[in-house]
């Protein structure tokens, strides 16, 4: 799981990049590059729990201070300062989202990601 992150962040060009799984009250990282030795995160707190419940099939928050979502959350108002999100859903043979392999920037990116970088997260997913 450690290449996919590092490689993730290295095709964005973003300093973070994690694999999570989420459940009832956390998420937790199968892989975590660039957040140190955090381990899990609660859920209430997650980028990935929203990513997980969208119905598209893509989460991309440009700018988490300007996301009614996010404006408040710990990650954005101190470190690691998030600003830019994007995350592709992992999912099950059956179906179910279970997590994401997301990017994530400490600076925003107004203008979000391309199509064909959509397209490369969600197949590095």
């Amino acid at each position: 799981f450690e290449r996919v992150t590092g490689l993730a962040s290295r095709i964005f060009k973003c300093p973070m990049a994690l694999i999570s799984l989420v459940d009832v009250g956390r998420q937790w990282f199968m892989s975590n590059r660039g957040l140190g030795d955090t381990r899990e995160t609660p859920r209430k707190m997650a980028f990935c729990a929203h990513a997980i419940m969208a119905k598209e099939d893509f989460l991309i928050v440009p700018d988490a201070t300007k996301d009614f979502r996010f404006r408040e959350n710990p990650l954005v108002t101190g470190p690691p300062d998030i600003r830019f999100y994007a995350g592709a859903p992992l999912i099950s043979p059956e179906g179910y989202k279970l997590g994401t392999l997301c990017v994530l920037d400490r600076v925003a990116r107004p203008g979000g990601i391309t199509l064909e970088e959509k397209q490369n997260l969600m197949e590095l997913a």
